[in-house]
């Protein structure tokens, strides 16, 4: 069972009566606090909000966190979050849980026929970058992400890749929250510890 904001559910009823899912496996750091959590997960999943055209085509969103559902929540509602969450600790179905990617932040789809579930696609890396619009809008840019994979005329500006995500040890999004504590200052984990 997966644990939800309404407590307990199945696995089949997170497709909400639609024949598809698909879900984004965000990672988590137990513990971690608000802070703490993975800066490209947060890059990942903070573009989706809106997900009424997928559920047009017969698609369901949702996120699944290896964390425990009472970490969970308060992170949801601090990022504003409004899709579906789950905690997917302790499933042992690696198709559902921890994937048979063995290892979050990435996306999983299924479809399912009757009682019956298959997971037809997942993707990791930048396959994931699906979800991330900021990102593809900063490759319509003349600098681009500014990642150092990218290739620059001499003097463009260049960062490592992925530094696009954090700002003062924190995912970029957290400072336009209100409440935003320093690193550190709620006891959580130090930034710079996934992906």
């Amino acid at each position: 069972m997966l644990i939800g904001e309404g407590g307990p559910v199945s696995f089949l009823d997170v497709f909400d009566g639609r024949d598809q899912l698909i879900v984004y496996k965000h990672m988590w750091h137990e513990a971690g606090g608000i802070e703490g959590q993975c800066e490209g997960c947060t890059a990942t999943i903070v573009d989706v909000h809106d997900v009424s055209y997928l559920n047009h085509r017969g698609v369901s969103f949702a996120v699944f966190c290896e964390g425990p559902w009472h970490e969970i929540a308060p992170f949801r509602a601090f990022m504003g979050y409004t899709l579906p969450w789950f905690s997917m600790a302790g499933v042992k179905d690696r198709a559902v849980g921890d994937g048979l990617l063995d290892d979050p932040g990435h996306i999983a789809c299924y479809l399912r026929k009757g009682d019956r579930v298959f997971l037809t696609n997942e993707t990791i890396g930048r396959g994931v970058e699906a979800t991330m619009l900021q990102a593809h809008l900063l490759d319509l840019t003349a600098y681009g992400r500014k990642e150092s994979w990218e290739v620059s005329p001499e003097g463009w500006p260049q960062d490592r890749t992925g530094s696009w995500w954090a700002k003062d040890g924190r995912p970029v999004p957290h400072w336009t929250r209100p409440g935003a504590a320093p690193v550190g200052a709620t006891g959580g984990a130090p930034a710079g510890h996934c992906c």
